[in-house]
């Protein structure tokens, strides 16, 4: 295997460059709001109430990474606690009225830069792209 001396042929750096970018363009729709809490409004946003632990694992982030982000959203009022019917050291958290009010807010960014991202691609390549990509993250989270 040949080691990638060029950026723009590493896959690690395209895919890395290309989140920076979409990120840049998601949180300039929200108004320079962070886009840090996306992966809580994705877990959370039905209504669903889910352990710190949980919400990590989805985000795969690490848990300080996670509690810092839950504190933000927690002093933002985006999110509340509450104690776990089933484990009783636990906290279900939930996101509050105003933390609905902006995950739909930044669900609704978010496709549109997804949209902008894929208006580079032909429809049968759009469906193509996004298959490839469930099939690289699928091999490197089975390495892992």
């Amino acid at each position: 295997m040949q080691i990638q001396r060029d950026s723009m042929s590493s896959i690690g750096y395209l895919t890395n460059y290309a989140g920076r970018l979409l990120v840049r363009a998601l949180e300039r729709r929200l108004d320079g709001k962070s886009a840090g809490p996306m992966p809580v409004f994705l877990a959370l946003n039905d209504g669903a109430a889910l352990p710190q632990k949980e919400l990590a694992r989805l985000a795969a982030v690490e848990q300080p990474t996670m509690a810092n982000t839950l504190a933000r959203m927690e002093r933002d009022g985006l999110v509340a606690g509450e104690p776990d019917p089933g484990d009783r050291r636990s906290t279900l958290l939930r996101l509050t009225r105003a933390g609905h009010e902006r995950a739909d807010a930044a669900l609704t960014a978010a496709g549109e830069v997804n949209a902008l991202a894929l208006s580079a691609l032909k429809p049968p390549e759009r469906v193509q792209f996004i298959d490839m990509l469930r099939r690289v993250i699928a091999t490197l989270e089975a390495d892992g």
